[in-house]
């Protein structure tokens, strides 16, 4: 039977996806996640730069900036990416995955770039502001394309050790902190700038090794360019094929399809808040919960180890470096685990272990107990956990919604995780440190762990177990007329 067989009008049946799926690993595949998978290295660069920075920020003679206005910037960070994720995932299930991982890094490259030549607090603030929209909106596209491209036996893992490359982009961020902000290399107002400019390089050269990806063929599928959506899976098995690789036929059935140019506003919201209404609340709790955990605790640990522990600024790039350790190790570790064990006990566990770590860990720096190398190696075994949990959040909300709203699912429980979570977190955070008291902060600290561990169990008791399976069978596609056999 041919892949694609035309019924009537705009329905056909396809086995595409489940082509897809039986595929093994390879070279392709390996690609794919370097040139778009790199988003979340940028996105930890960003992340890192802001806080590795901070010092120099505020003894910038140009800028000027107090606790409180690092605290806003970050906060303005995070509000660009919540408006990039809901407006550029919209476009992305609208225009396809990739136009929009094109014209998002676009954008990031050149706020990132601006950000270098600020001239005042509300410049530097604009600037942060146009970065995050740019990441959030790569976010979507980026998450949505690989999950439609990697087979269904390794989506866990991968999903996994892609979101914690974020973390390779903080270690980049530290070591070129370390070397731009020492007085002895660069130093000065000028250290501060060419650490941005570090993401507007890195971002002009995955511009090129994108150029070679195509465009999902499960997103043409349900656009009506079936024949496009063939060709691209094709070329793919011919790639395969090439390499040795003996590809044995779909064990699941076909697919019956309408085709369709996009789906409505109403449809999309009806879907998402009533007919998934349980999963949606899994979603944006999980990904509240790790917003509010991470961004509190990673905008602000500069102005912890500065303020509390008297690390001068310049030296900051070298407790970032085990945090990132832990927390790429984390996912590329313990990822094997959610598609074997399952998603539903490993989120969960990932969650609750991240909430008690810090809670014991908070207690400790309050009572003044850590020197500066203790509590570095605590938030290194913190984040070990607490990276491969956020990891999964992304993975729940880009796997149990239809194929039809994915990206902008990504989108709409990203925003309202990290407007709930990420915003009021830095903001918070920055607050508590100013007072000097480490009874304030460790009531934030408080806060993040009761946060992850509430989520630890609206997991366990709703959460999905979407291991092994196909997407369409996680969650069936909206276009999709009946099942077909095989």
């Amino acid at each position: 039977m041919e892949s694609i067989e035309h019924l009537m009008g705009h329905t056909y049946e396809t086995d595409l996806p489940a082509r897809l799926d039986r595929l093994p690993w390879g070279r392709f595949h390996t690609l794919l996640v370097v040139a778009l998978g790199i988003t979340w290295l940028l996105d930890g660069l960003e992340v890192t730069l802001a806080g590795s920075v901070s010092g120099a920020l505020k003894n910038s003679p140009v800028l000027h900036l107090s606790n409180s206005d690092i605290g806003l910037a970050g906060g303005a960070y995070l509000t660009g990416a919540v408006i990039g994720a809901l407006f550029f995932g919209w476009l992305t299930d609208r225009l396809g995955r990739r136009k929009l991982f094109f014209i998002t890094l676009f954008l990031y490259v050149s706020a990132t770039a601006a950000t270098a030549f600020s001239f005042n607090l509300w410049s530097f603030i604009l600037f942060r502001f146009l970065t995050g929209t740019g990441i959030g909106g790569e976010y979507t596209a980026i998450n949505s394309t690989i999950q439609e491209f990697t087979p269904a036996r390794f989506r866990g893992w991968v999903d996994l050790t892609i979101n914690g490359t974020f973390w390779l982009g903080a270690a980049l961020g530290a070591g070129g902190s370390i070397l731009l902000l020492d007085p002895q290399t660069v130093g000065g107002d000028l250290g501060w700038r060419l650490c941005f400019g570090i993401g507007a390089v890195l971002g002009l050269v995955i511009l090129l090794m994108r150029l070679w990806v195509p465009e999902s063929p499960r997103w043409l599928l349900i656009h009506n360019q079936p024949e496009q959506a063939q060709r691209i899976v094709e070329g793919i098995e011919a790639r395969f094929r090439q390499q040795g690789h003996a590809l044995s036929p779909p064990t699941v059935g076909s697919l019956c399809l309408h085709a369709r140019d996009h789906t409505p506003l109403r449809e999309v919201f009806e879907t998402l808040f009533v007919s998934y209404r349980q999963r949606a609340l899994v979603g944006l709790t999980l990904l509240s919960a790790q917003a509010f955990f991470y961004n509190a605790i990673f905008f602000t640990y500069a102005l912890v180890l500065t303020d509390f522990y008297n690390v001068p600024f310049e030296r900051i790039g070298w407790y970032v470096l085990p945090l990132a350790l832990g927390n790429f190790c984390g996912p590329l570790l313990l990822g094997r685990l959610f598609d074997v064990v399952g998603r539903r006990v490993m989120i969960s566990l990932t969650y609750a272990i991240s909430g008690v770590l810090l809670a014991v860990s908070g207690y400790l720096f309050q009572q003044g107990v850590l020197s500066v190398t203790q509590q570095a190696s605590a938030w290194m075994v913190i984040f070990f956990f607490a990276s491969a949990a956020a990891s999964s959040a992304y993975l729940t909300v880009a796997e149990t919604f239809p194929l039809e709203i994915r990206a902008l699912a990504i989108a709409v429980f990203y925003a309202f995780g990290t407007a709930l979570g990420g915003i009021v977190g830095p903001t918070l955070f920055g607050h508590l440190i100013e007072t000097h008291d480490r009874g304030n902060v460790f009531i934030g600290y408080l806060i993040g762990a009761g946060l992850m561990l509430a989520a630890a169990v609206v997991q366990a008791l709703w959460g999905v177990a979407a291991e092994r399976q196909s997407l369409e069978a996680v969650a069936r596609p909206l276009s999709q007329a009946q099942e077909v056999g095989p």
